[in-house]
């Protein structure tokens, strides 16, 4: 396993680093880029941050949405190619517009109901995530959320926001025995993946054990030590 401390971290210096622009300054901060930094965990940029209108994300390992919620001046947040499964974290972002979830892991498409509260959101984006796969998709997202203008870079029309929420109940108790659906297959793919590791782990412990104890091998590869033991 991968040892936590040596996780890259999002740091005052980081930040600082990424902060030239605005000479240094962090806490006056309105944009900020953090893409491509193995980071894991959103953390610090709530309290460091709190001007911050524009907050780049992307192409890193975070699996949660967190610790975002104090940034309310945020406009646009792009969580592009992480680990995340569900929007979450989000209704403290009072002025948010856009939010980027391009190629994730979401699968909890109920979620998305989190963000009615943002009634400020225009633009969202879940290409690429589980989700998108679930029949009704795209009428269930557009019934949940009337503030939305654009769905996964495609406008949002009037007549197809009405139909939608005509058939929302409908879609909803689709979309619902979907998700069960998919949550049932990914708890059967993590114990094979569990029972997968656990075989393997028995299968190095048997190699291990055919090592003769208190011989460490050497005069097999060493012709001296062989040559002196032949003769």
């Amino acid at each position: 396993t991968r040892c936590q401390v040596n996780m890259p971290r999002i740091t005052e210096e980081l930040v600082r680093r990424r902060a030239e622009h605005n000479e240094g300054e962090i806490s006056s901060l309105e944009e900020l880029s953090l893409h491509q930094q193995d980071i894991e965990k959103i953390e610090h940029l709530d309290r460091w941050c709190k001007e911050l209108k524009i907050l780049y994300l992307q192409n890193n390992l975070i699996p949660k949405i967190e610790n975002v919620s104090r940034l309310k001046q945020l406009q646009y947040l792009n969580l592009a190619l992480n680990n995340i499964t569900r929007i979450e974290n989000l209704e403290g972002c009072e002025f948010l517009q856009k939010l980027d979830l391009t190629v994730n892991f979401v699968g909890d498409l109920q979620s998305v109901a989190s963000l009615r509260h943002n009634q400020h959101l225009r633009e969202l984006y879940l290409t690429g995530n589980p989700c998108t796969d679930f029949e009704g998709y795209r009428e269930f997202v557009v019934g949940t959320l009337p503030q939305l203008a654009s769905l996964d870079g495609r406008e949002v029309s009037r007549s197809e926001r009405i139909l939608a929420l005509q058939k929302y109940e409908n879609l909803r108790r689709k979309i619902e025995n979907q998700q069960k659906a998919y949550e049932l297959e990914r708890e059967v793919e993590r114990e094979a993946d569990d029972e997968k590791r656990n075989n393997k782990g028995k299968k190095t412990k048997k190699k291990k054990k055919k090592k003769r104890p208190g011989f460490d091998g050497r005069w097999y590869t060493d012709n001296s030590a062989h040559e002196t033991k032949t003769n």
